[in-house]
């Protein structure tokens, strides 16, 4: 093969058990006599077929591909690396296996960000910068001493960093990717998880900031995701460390909270010199929190390529359009577009359903709502938008059937198709017999091109639902959303966990959906982008959280987002170029003429 190609197989995916060996078997250099594609042998467990590997030495690379072609479980990948991958990789996980070329550099005072797809080698990366990984410079069988790893490095602003890595000088916080982990990792109250974090002694500052007194006392088993998330941003701040790798910090997060966080990122390292990486999706808060940019792209779980340090402004829109400037590198064949428009116009359809005035208490002295009666349209789009603890999945809950009311009536004999905020997987079932047994419609040329392709389902279709992870999870549960027949179609947090490239798919997909099908679809969400691109109309929450909530009736788009913004003092500009909604600055000129003009998103 050619020493810009690399072969993949993935061993979640290759299943001799159901097959033929085709890939092994119609093989040209195999057909040969070379032992191109060969059996694992002692990789295998007693009394299961081989799985294969195969020789990238002997291969012919992606201009012959017939064993791509050939495997029935599209477990192999002949892929041509970039030209300007010059370099071996930093690491890669064994043979055919993934592979990661270049790292980010962590600067001290600043907030380095990462944006990649999901799959792409960023959390490797952060292993890798945190110490948890040697990195093997792709000698996976004879992996280098510290010495090689080194001198690959020498004269690079990395060279200092790896060798305090080395030499265990480098103390590390770290925020975990999914939180909604933790309770099977931690058995005990939040106080108890906290106490033995803060080595700077701001915890309770911590605490004030992002608004989490009130859970001390709490089990971490029974906090909600944007706890969960809050708590442990608090566990990695509060420790005394001199690089902090942050792993997604918006998911379950309202806006008002992402901002929160987003400045005391750029406070601890402006203010108190500290170094911060953060990996994250949320364009808005990264171009925010963010000093500089490292893109990471590449084929999700075969290579991933970082780049050296961009600024924030141009290295998100060269993302988005899908071209790297300095690298001269076309890394998407089309660019991710933000459409750019007026709000709808609100066209009055006929009434699904009309609800009452309703009214639910969790007991005296505990969370209350309280909903404005309103009516929900035939066919449209509404989305519903409010901090957190407010109401807003007690509301789905209460027009789903889930929870009944103290007040009001919601027997509205509705079928209404349910995606939960929290998803919940402890069936070992395949996700193609999953999605099959919701719909007679899988396989079909429409479900195909509308649902399955738009989620990028087919690569996990024959994995189980327990091995996913929580972006995978997130697509499959959408899915499973859409795939069932309903009046109403009710979809809570769709955005967490999902990369760019995937909220902006799973966006249009929910969009088609609705308009294809005459659909009714209510959106609850944080991303403001993915509500303004999915509503027809807007539906605010306000209130005190975690006390008291209240929903007003649904309104046009314009006076929603002015109320909702509003709310929450801030307001939102678009990029020249490639039209995505930016975070104005706090009581910057644009930022008090859009407050003047009432104009807090469609300036």
């Amino acid at each position: 093969m050619a020493d810009d190609s690399i072969a993949v197989v993935d061993l979640e995916r290759c299943s001799p058990d159901r097959c033929n060996y085709e890939c092994k078997n119609f093989c040209p250099p195999n057909r040969t006599g070379k032992e191109c594609i060969t059996l694992r042998g002692e990789d295998t467990a007693e009394g299961q077929p081989d799985q294969v590997h195969i020789s990238e030495e002997i291969c012919l690379g992606e201009t012959c591909g017939i064993c791509v072609e050939k495997c029935p479980f599209d477990a192999i990948e002949i892929i041509n690396l970039p030209s300007e991958l010059q370099e071996d990789p930093v690491h890669r996980y064994g043979e055919n296996a993934f592979s990661l070329y270049g790292l980010p550099v962590p600067q001290e005072g600043q907030v380095t960000g990462i944006l990649g797809p999901n799959g792409s080698g960023k959390t490797t990366a952060v292993r890798i910068l945190a110490g948890e990984l040697a990195p093997n410079l792709g000698q996976f069988e004879d992996p280098p001493g510290w010495d090689t790893i080194l001198d690959r490095y020498r004269g690079t602003e990395l060279q200092d960093y790896l060798s305090e890595v080395r030499d265990g000088d480098v103390t590390v916080a770290r925020k975990p990717q999914y939180v909604d982990k933790i309770p099977d990792q931690f058995d005990g109250s939040t106080a108890d998880l906290l106490s033995r974090t803060d080595e700077r002694g701001v915890l309770d500052d911590l605490l004030e900031r992002l608004e989490i007194e009130h859970v001390m006392d709490q089990d971490i088993d029974s906090l909600s995701g944007g706890e969960l998330q809050r708590v442990a941003l608090t566990a990695a701040l509060a420790r005394d460390a001199d690089f902090y790798f942050l792993d997604e910090i918006t998911p379950y997060l309202d806006i008002s909270q992402r901002v929160t966080v987003a400045r005391l990122l750029q406070e601890m390292a402006n203010e108190q010199g500290r170094s911060m990486l953060v990996v994250e999706h949320d364009l808005a808060i990264l171009d925010l929190v963010a000093d500089n940019l490292h893109v990471a792209y590449g084929e999700p779980g075969a290579y991933g390529v970082i780049t050296t340090p961009k600024s924030v402004r141009n290295g998100i829109n060269e993302y988005l359009k899908g071209y790297l400037n300095n690298e001269n590198m076309r890394i998407r064949p089309n660019a991710i577009e933000f459409d750019e428009h007026a709000p709808r116009e609100t066209v009055t359809a006929d009434p699904l359903v009309e609800y009452p005035d309703l009214r639910k208490s969790y007991g005296e002295g505990e969370f209350s709502l309280d909903v404005e009666g309103g009516t929900i349209y035939e066919n449209e789009v509404l989305g519903i938008v409010g901090p957190n603890g407010i109401g807003k999945s007690t509301f789905a809950k209460l027009l789903a059937g889930r929870l009944e009311p103290d007040e009001g009536d919601v027997d509205f004999a509705l079928d209404i198709s349910y995606k939960p905020q929290y998803i919940e997987i402890d069936q070992p079932m395949r996700v193609d017999v999953f999605l099959s047994s919701l719909t007679d419609d899988m396989g079909t040329s429409y479900w195909d091109t509308e649902i399955a392709q738009p989620l990028q389902l087919d690569r996990i279709m024959e994995q189980d639902l327990t091995d996913l992870s929580g972006g995978e999870r997130q697509r499959v549960a959408i899915a499973a959303c859409l795939s069932k027949p309903a009046d109403l179609y009710l979809l809570d947090e769709p955005s967490a966990y999902l990369d760019v490239e995937q909220r902006v798919r799973a966006t249009r997909a929910i969009r088609r959906y609705a308009e294809i099908q005459d659909a009714t679809v209510l959106v609850i969400d944080h991303d403001t982008y993915m509500i303004d691109l999915l509503s027809d109309r807007l539906m605010v929450f306000d209130g005190e959280p975690a006390e008291h909530g209240h929903a007003g009736r649904p309104k046009g788009m314009r006076d929603g987002m002015n109320d909702f913004l509003a709310n929450l003092d801030i307001t939102f500009r678009r990029d020249e170029n490639v039209g995505r909604p930016r975070i104005n600055k706090p009581g910057s000129q644009l930022d008090r003429q859009q407050k003047n003009d009432g104009e807090y998103y469609y300036s």
